[in-house]
């Protein structure tokens, strides 16, 4: 349904964003993951049209957005990040304002208007301002803006970001609802909502495809790898960690006056005798050692972190 083929953007000397393709067949719920400054942001908003890219071209069931704008726009729904809303206007208001943006009139606004803030459960602040909304009320009443042309397509950047626990539960249901009937694309940074909605994963970084596969088959490449978290009380902890076999890479905190280390690895064997065997020899005492079972996070910081355990993404928000 959706095709990208080779796309790049550039602000100035920053390339933000370089040679990106990926398909994305109908029906589809994939999750876009990757640290700050990776290029989600800016790959979105070519997706939708909002930025033109230097190189490349997106194609809606075949056929360039850049042949029709607005024919494209007709098909999709978009949650930016920002998540704009006029705050003085009524919901109601605000949503019969979008819907007449987006070409809809008379008693066909007044269905799609009722249809999306029933879809979306607005049913609570429909009469009050949006200004008087919570965070995750705001989520939903652009959910249900997104929602009011009836889209093939949702392009949601980060949906559920700055809401409490409960409300992400509440906004992950509501995504996985919309995902029944609809193509999806999610960014996110919270990876048990990827887990929990999306059969696929497009995981980019420094503006490059890093991983495009099914849920299931990335957490089985990544099977003979391994996670370990190690807290520690003793001196000098983390370098000689570090230099065990098959680590890739590592980040390290502080914990009371302990050292946490958590360790990623490649494969070979277990590394938990070797790290009792280590503690021994140094006058460490190990008060945490476990090897985690791989997961989406485990997959994320395997693809997206340095020896170093810096992330990969571009400082600042250029790329994001």
């Amino acid at each position: 349904m959706i095709s990208v083929e080779g796309i790049s953007k550039r602000f100035g000397p920053v390339v933000a964003v370089d040679n990106v393709t990926f398909q994305i067949d109908r029906g589809e719920v994939v999750g876009f993951l990757g640290p700050n400054g990776a290029g989600k942001t800016t790959t979105m908003r070519m997706l939708t049209g909002t930025l033109q890219p230097d190189d490349g071209r997106v194609l809606l069931d075949g056929r360039s957005i850049g042949d029709d704008h607005t024919g494209a726009k007709r098909r999709m729904g978009y949650l930016p990040e920002s998540n704009p809303l006029y705050e003085e206007m009524l919901v109601c208001d605000y949503l019969e304002y979008a819907g007449r943006l987006r070409g809809l009139v008379g008693a066909e606004l007044a269905r799609a208007v009722r249809a999306a803030a029933d879809e979306t459960n607005l049913a609570a602040v429909f009469y009050r301002p949006v200004g008087d909304a919570s965070k995750g009320y705001r989520q939903r009443i652009g959910l249900a803006a997104a929602l009011l042309h009836r889209p093939e397509i949702l392009i949601l950047d980060e949906p559920t970001e700055g809401l409490d626990p409960n409300q992400r539960v509440e906004i992950r249901k509501l995504v996985g609802e919309l995902g029944n009937e609809r193509t999806i694309l999610l960014s996110t940074h919270v990876l048990q909502e990827v887990e929990a909605t999306c059969s696929r994963l497009i995981i980019i970084n420094g503006g490059r495809v890093v991983a495009d596969g099914r849920v299931g088959d990335l957490l089985a490449a990544q099977r003979d790898a391994a996670t370990y978290v190690v807290e520690i009380d003793g001196a000098g902890v983390v370098e000689p960690l570090v230099r065990l076999p098959n680590v890739a890479s590592h980040v390290a905190d502080s914990v009371e006056g302990r050292v946490r280390v958590r360790l990623v690895t490649e494969g070979g064997d277990d590394l938990r005798p070797l790290i009792f065997a280590l503690a021994r020899d140094q006058g460490w005492v190990i008060w945490e050692l476990r090897r985690e079972r791989t997961t989406v996070e485990a997959v994320f910081r395997g693809l997206t972190m340095g020896r170093d355990g810096e992330d990969g993404g571009r400082p600042g928000g250029v790329g994001e």
